[in-house]
């Protein structure tokens, strides 16, 4: 376990590093200039150049990379260009919110998925084709529309949820449920085909062979391995819900990462950028780990090599 964990703290510091490469080139190769979005249209070039210089922008990107790496090394993420403010502290203060959207984000996933994935493989025929047209529907709808038909049906018409902001349970259910539709229909489609696959081994017959019930033989004996897909499913959701759910956080005001990066993008906030992309990248490292080291809990078959 030791020499299996080493080897993948390893390669994630290079998956890190390379993404911290690829996010600073693509910064300067953006056609914008962040020290223009400072100075203002009216900024003479004297001014636009000194505060290029105070930025250290005028120095090689090479070298700019270089120093990032070293700030990054000891903890320090930078300063954003536009609001003058610790980095690492900006993505703190968003943290807690884009936690809590991630965890009842996966919760409706797996409670919409699970449910659906099971009954659709277990009753093969209309009710499967229905469920998976539902599940198909839920995955293609745009988050948007979803968002803003949950908000006029449950929040504007029945008036049982706040319409936006950030604060109690109420307020993250529609931000949640609005993530975990889409999410749990690719769970229930899923989940289906890899119980379908599991239903057909040879130990699924010998328990029905034995007189099991169908139900203990899909949820006792069928599901436990077919729960494998969803692990590494649930790994990536970590990481894309910490890189921020933009689309809901804007129809719902919710105050999370996604948000900063966007706002960050639109001021050519170059350290923001990348400090939320290093983020987003840690989490999708440890979310993979995670679901690798859940993985052999799951099947006792797997070993970590």
């Amino acid at each position: 376990m030791i020499t299996y964990l080493a080897k993948r703290m390893a390669a994630s510091a290079l998956i890190l590093i390379g993404v911290t490469m690829v996010t600073f080139a693509l910064a300067f190769l953006m056609p914008a200039d962040p020290v223009r979005q400072i100075a203002g249209r009216n900024a003479t070039p004297e001014t636009v150049e000194s505060i290029r210089h105070q930025l250290g922008l005028d120095r090689p990107v090479p070298m700019q990379y270089a120093t990032y790496l070293g700030h990054l090394a000891q903890g320090d993420l930078g300063h954003s260009y536009i609001q003058k403010t610790d980095v690492g502290q900006l993505i703190m203060s968003r943290l807690p919110a884009t936690l809590l959207l991630m965890l009842g984000a996966i919760f409706f996933e797996l409670a919409i998925g699970i449910p659906l994935g099971t009954f659709a493989a277990a009753r093969r025929g209309k009710a499967d084709r229905a469920i998976m047209i539902f599940a198909f529907a839920g995955v293609s709808t745009p988050q948007f529309v979803v968002g803003l038909v949950l908000l006029y049906l449950l929040a504007y018409l029945a008036g049982w949820f706040p319409m936006s902001g950030y604060g109690g349970l109420s307020h993250l259910i529609l931000p949640a449920l609005t993530l975990g539709i889409g999410g749990g229909g690719w769970y229930a489609r899923i989940l289906r085909s890899s119980l379908v696959e599991v239903l057909r081994q040879d130990y699924i017959r010998t328990a029905r062979a034995k007189g099991l019930s169908e139900r203990t033989i899909v949820v006792v004996h069928g599901l436990r391995n077919a729960l494998l897909p969803i692990v590494a499913m649930i790994g990536l959701d970590i990481g894309t819900f910490m890189g921020g759910a933009v689309v809901v956080e804007s129809v719902y005001g919710w105050p999370g990462i996604g948000q900063l990066a966007w706002q960050a993008i639109q001021r050519i906030d170059i350290p923001i950028i990348m400090g939320v992309t290093l983020v987003a990248a840690v989490a999708i490292v440890l979310g993979n780990l995670i679901a690798d080291l859940v993985t052999p809990l799951i099947d006792p078959r797997i070993r970590l090599r």
